[in-house]
């Protein structure tokens, strides 16, 4: 399934050549047909973090302070880890974290 990722807040130094935006083709997970919101982030997890995972995921899903948009929807509102992904869909990260 095709889609575009995009980190912000910071969470693209997590990644290799701190990319913001990544254009990606994420297959189901084993024994799934759709791409869920938490087969997703085990995909980018493995695929696209380079350090520091647990600054971006917590468990099985993305660690507090992290807002994740599909669609520019909050995927709380979309059905959080279960949410179903569409080709093309635009999955956004943020980080709302900040030192002081």
């Amino acid at each position: 399934m095709h889609l575009t990722l995009e980190f912000g807040g910071g969470l693209e130094l997590l990644l290799e050549n701190s990319t913001k935006v990544h254009k990606v083709e994420v297959p189901p997970q084993d024994g799934e047909n759709m791409v869920t919101m938490k087969g997703l982030l085990s995909w980018v997890k493995a695929n696209l973090i380079k350090e520091r995972p647990e600054m971006f995921v917590k468990g099985d899903s993305v660690r507090p302070g992290v807002l994740a948009l599909i669609n520019d929807c909050d995927w709380e509102l979309c059905g959080g880890l279960d949410a179903e992904l569409e080709e093309k869909d635009v999955v956004v990260f943020i980080s709302t974290l900040h030192g002081g």
